[in-house]
């Protein structure tokens, strides 16, 4: 492998490692956003289950005032009773006074509904909270354990990125042109070994009489299907 090839695969391996560090920190951040949002969720679940003890509060003041209403009601009923004079007059007030009633019980269930309601949903609101505090330390630990990876990470990336600068400086000008050119279409498989007589950018088999002008050659060779730089992968030759 003459020097120019030789440049050109380092500088492709450098390349194609650059490119992964990308998706390795997503992962990374991925791995944390799964907690994120399950602590969101929570959070969003904890202030519903606000709203709706506050809610219930609130009907059950509502009941209460006006339990107090048809109590003045029904002690308004009882003096109104006292002097009544017709028939008439006491079937009103009687049909009055089981109206009031009615109302009075419908609101006593409504407030024990309302109470059972809200001691359940602060009972749920409990146990939601005790979960958020466990998730939120699982968040902190994921936070460490994923920072701490991409610091390492990013150090890995800034090494790779410097070795290539210093390889870059060093490539014959028309050589890296030619690479580049490639390098827009093929992206990182730009720079391909040959393994069992194929290409390992396209798959495509070598005829025997390119093959052998390849392996016996020491200048830069593209695969004659696809185009792509290739050299010889004499590790997995061997």
């Amino acid at each position: 492998m003459n020097k120019d090839l030789e440049q050109l695969v380092q500088l492709s391996k450098y390349d194609v490692a650059i490119t992964e560090f990308e998706p390795k920190i997503a992962n990374e951040n991925a791995k944390l956003e799964v907690f994120l949002k399950t602590a969101d969720t929570l959070n969003s679940q904890i202030e519903d289950l606000y709203k709706v003890i506050d809610d219930n509060k609130n009907k059950r003041i509502k009941n209460d005032i006006h339990l107090k209403e048809l109590a003045g009601k029904l002690a308004e009923i009882l003096e109104k009773g006292k002097v009544v004079k017709t028939e008439r007059e006491v079937k009103a007030l009687q049909l009055e006074e089981e109206i009031a009633k009615e109302q009075v019980s419908f609101a006593n269930d409504e407030i024990v509904r309302l109470d059972d309601l809200t001691v359940a949903k602060e009972e749920e609101l409990k146990e939601l909270k005790e979960k958020l505090v466990e998730e939120e330390e699982s968040v902190k630990e994921i936070q460490e354990s994923v920072g701490k990876v991409i610091e390492e990470l990013e150090v890995a990336r800034a090494d790779v990125s410097k070795h290539r600068t210093q390889l870059f400086e060093k490539v014959d000008k028309k050589v890296l042109t030619f690479y580049e050119k490639i390098r827009r279409w093929a992206k990182e498989t730009a720079v391909v070994p040959v393994r069992k007589q194929a290409c390992y950018g396209c798959h495509m088999k070598i005829t025997d009489r390119i093959y052998y002008e390849f392996i016996t050659s020491d200048d830069i060779k593209t695969c004659p299907h696809c185009g792509r730089i290739i050299y010889k992968d004499d590790s997995a030759e061997a």
